[in-house]
């Protein structure tokens, strides 16, 4: 009974968390100008030491025109990032590139599919996620094919297997070995 009575909790707190990312993804768009590119802010200043970054960031025009909530959730997003190993800022910045080139349908069809990711329970989540990750190192036609096999179909459910269809379809940045990161929020 208690599970029947936190589920919905829970579900409404997933749908606050989406929403307060859609917002902060609108309010990226209209701050980003033409000619900017995806990362270009952290590949500039990622070499300094994390007191200059965070003052670079608090002289930038665009940073100060923000609200003071989003400009706060950048200063965390910019300490966590300059925490990072260079290995896996490089990927976070991959990342946000091919984002970049993603058609705005493309971006809509990933939002959806990590929703849906979301709403996995945690083992099966961390189980789709490392399948999607190996899928990502394959060439179309053989992901289809693994997708479609014997052993998918005995470790995955239906609607796991079409969210890892979905997946292998769009055109995702190419997956690095050994890599156990969780998915990107964008």
């Amino acid at each position: 009974m208690l599970a029947l009575a936190i589920s919905p909790c829970v579900a409404q707190n997933r749908r606050a968390e989406r929403l307060e990312r859609r917002e902060e993804r609108q309010a990226a768009r209209q701050q980003a100008q033409p000619g900017n590119h995806a990362g270009q802010w952290l590949r500039r200043y990622r070499d300094l030491p994390p007191d200059q970054q965070k003052k670079a960031l608090e002289n930038d025009p665009q940073f100060r025109n923000l609200p003071p909530e989003r400009q706060q959730r950048l200063r965390e997003r910019l300490q966590r990032f300059s925490s990072l190993p260079p290995q896996q800022q490089d990927r976070i910045l991959q990342r946000m590139e091919t984002w970049e080139h993603l058609t705005p349908d493309q971006k809509q069809q990933a939002r959806q599919l990590y929703s849906r990711l979301q709403d996995l329970p945690p083992d099966r989540r961390q189980k789709v996620q490392i399948a999607i990750r190996d899928l990502r190192t394959m060439p179309p036609a053989q992901r289809q094919q693994i997708i479609e096999s014997d052993r998918f179909k005995s470790q995955f459910s239906p609607q796991e297997r079409d969210l890892l269809g979905s997946a292998s379809r769009l055109p995702l940045a190419p997956a690095e070995n050994n890599q156990n990161e969780p998915a990107p929020e964008e």
